[in-house]
Order: structure tokens, then sequence, then C-alpha cells
């Protein structure tokens, strides 16, 4: 299951970063409404990508740092969507948050078999 969830998030990372990188106009669009710099809306797809990345990689611990580093990401949408009064995408990045808390807290960031492994040795 936890492999699932990271696979999701992934996808859902790596298509928003994907879409900030190629400056679709939707994006340009928002970060505009919200004042932010367009450079600043590279650097939020970059970090999106490399999150994605991070969230499927074998390693427990740099599955926890990547999740730690899109936490921070949605901790500052979250911020902006209340701000501007957006409620469904603010609903939407507290659950993105929560999945994420998921794969940084679970014992073995989120490896249902290593998990299972440790329980068969006890």
């Amino acid at each position: 299951m936890m492999r699932a969830l990271r696979a999701i998030l992934a996808v859902i990372f790596l298509l928003s970063g994907v879409a900030k990188l190629m400056a679709l106009p939707f994006e340009v669009a928002a970060f505009e409404r919200w004042g932010y710099a367009i450079g600043f809306m590279y650097v939020v797809g970059l970090a999106e990508c490399a999150g994605a990345i991070g969230v499927l990689l074998p390693l427990p611990s740099l599955r926890r740092v990547a999740a730690g580093g899109l936490i921070l990401l949605m901790l500052g949408a979250l911020q902006t969507h209340l701000r501007h009064a957006e409620g469904g995408m603010a609903v939407l990045a507290a659950l993105l948050l929560l999945a994420l808390a998921l794969v940084v807290w679970r014992p073995g960031g989120g490896d249902v078999n290593r998990m299972a492994d440790s329980r068969r040795l006890r």
C-alpha cells in the first residue's frame, strides 16, 4: 500500500513540477495572481520534480528527506491557497501533506516489506 501511495505522490508532484517548468499558462497565471516571481515558479517546479523522484528511491532515509522537502513546499502551498481563499486547493494541499507525513514517519520510510521483515525478526 505504501508503495502505491509513494507512486501516486510521485506522479502528482512530477506532473505539477513539469507544468511549472514548462511555464504552462495556468501555472504562470497562478504565480502572477499570488504575487510571486515567475523565477520562483521554476524553483518550485524543480523542487517538485526532485521530490517526486526522491519518494521513489530505494533508500528509506532518502525517501524521508524527499518527502520532508515536499512537506515544506506543501506548507507554503497551503498558506498561499488559504491566503487567497482557494479552499479546494487548500484541502488538496492538506491531503498531500498527510500522505507525505506517512512516508516520513512510517518505519522504513513507508517500506511495507521492510516493516514486515523487521516484525518477523522479533
